[in-house]
């Protein structure tokens, strides 16, 4: 199956913005971290630490550079932040990443190295083709934070002029990368996958995918396959 992805609604206002794409199949996702991959997470918050750990947040390259893109499309509140600067405030404080399952503890792993916003739904539960795009006005959403025990919430609608990542059904995640939408989580019964992992003037995208499918690879099993868009390919199948 092959997967389209657009940036073209966002290119012109944004041409520093890049998106690999990974996809990854026959997949085998652990509950709970190998033994290996917990070292091998540990090693790396530490290495971001000693990298990290003396400057101050606002001035790494790869947090810098979302909060100038959340500003030139309004948000300027502070409690909306990429989830990469999130992720980097919590580790850098001494934190330990969160642990949820193989698959997402590894690519959190990756967005910490790379310091770059990562983003992954399950495929058996989006339509494609999928977008960077400003939201409309019969977008929906699920956040993952109003979810009861039984699982039920009533969806919310983005804002106007909203940097939003959607398939043809409902958006994906909010505020570009700030959450993701509870609906197409990644979870062990996954098998099919797709990441994003983006930047906005600061950070390697190819260099963080071919990490990523390394992982992947090594601790889920299965096979990935990645395409690359910017300002110069708006539009990739994968």
């Amino acid at each position: 199956m092959t997967i389209q992805l657009s940036i073209a609604a966002v290119a012109e206002k944004f041409p520093a913005f890049r998106v690999a794409v990974v996809v990854a199949e026959d997949l085998n996702i652990a509950v709970d971290r190998p033994s290996t991959l917990d070292r091998l997470i540990r090693e790396r918050e530490e290495a971001a630490r000693q990298r990290w750990g003396t400057m101050e947040l606002s001035r790494i390259p790869g947090v810098a550079a979302w909060r100038a893109a959340y500003k030139a499309f309004g948000i300027k509140q502070t409690r909306y932040r990429s989830a990469v600067e999130r992720l980097m405030k919590n580790v850098l404080a001494g934190r330990e990443l969160a642990r949820v399952n193989a698959f997402v503890d590894l690519y959190n792993a990756v967005s910490m190295t790379h310091v770059l916003p990562l983003g992954a739904d399950d495929l058996v539960k989006i339509a494609p083709p999928l977008a960077f795009r400003y939201a409309y006005a019969e977008d929906t959403f699920v956040d993952m934070a109003d979810l009861s025990e039984d699982g039920d919430v009533e969806p919310e609608a983005p804002k106007a002029g909203e940097v939003v990542y959607a398939d043809v059904r409902h958006v994906l995640c909010r505020r570009w990368n700030w959450r993701q939408d509870a609906r197409t989580l990644i979870t062990p019964a996954t098998r099919r996958a797709i990441v994003t992992l983006q930047s906005n003037g600061a950070g390697d995208v190819e260099a963080a995918a071919a990490d990523l499918s390394g992982l992947i690879v090594r601790f889920c099993g299965g096979h990935c396959r990645t395409a690359t868009a910017d300002c110069g390919a708006q539009i990739v199948e994968v």
